[in-house]
C-alpha cells in the first residue's frame, strides 16, 4: 500500500461550496434554445428547460428581446438600504413642499382679502366722518 503524497494535500481548510459565478449566454445559444423549446411538443417543453437549467420566465424575456429586436434586459442592481431610505425622504420632501406650497397661496389669498378689507373699511370710515384707524406698522 502507498500513502498519499502529504505534498498535494491542501495546506488550510478546504470551503465545501465555492463561490458561485452567474451564467451568461450568447445571442446565439438563446435563439437556438428558444427556437427548440417551441419546436418541441406540448409535453417535451419542460424537458428542454430541465435539461438547459433555465426557468420559462427567461425564455420569455428572451423571446420578447428577440421579436423586439433589442438586447434583453441587464439585471437590475438590487436597491440597497441607503437608495430606499433617500427615496422615502424624497417623497416625504415633495409631499411636504406640495402641502407648504398649498399653505402659501392660502395665505397670500387672505392676505389680499385682508388688505382689500382694510381700504374699504377706510373708505367706509371717510364717508361717515370717523376718525381712521391707526397705520400698522
Amino acid at each position: 500500500m502507498s500513502s498519499p503524497n502529504p505534498s498535494t494535500a491542501p495546506s488550510g481548510p478546504v470551503d465545501p461550496a465555492p463561490k458561485s459565478t452567474r451564467r451568461t449566454f450568447t445571442a446565439e445559444y438563446r435563439n437556438a434554445i428558444i427556437d427548440e423549446y417551441n419546436q418541441a411538443p406540448h409535453g417535451e417543453k419542460s424537458a428542454v428547460l430541465r435539461r438547459e437549467g433555465l426557468y420559462q420566465s427567461q425564455l420569455r424575456e428572451w423571446s420578447g428581446a428577440r421579436a423586439s429586436k433589442r438586447p434583453p434586459k441587464e439585471d437590475a442592481k438590487p436597491h440597497n438600504k441607503t437608495e430606499v431610505s433617500d427615496r422615502r425622504e424624497i417623497d416625504r420632501l415633495t409631499r411636504a413642499n406640495a402641502r407648504l406650497s398649498k399653505q402659501l397661496t392660502q395665505t397670500e389669498a387672505a392676505l389680499e382679502i385682508m388688505g382689500k378689507l382694510h381700504v374699504l373699511l377706510e373708505s367706509i370710515s371717510e364717508s361717515t366722518g370717523t376718525p381712521p384707524l391707526p397705520k400698522m406698522p
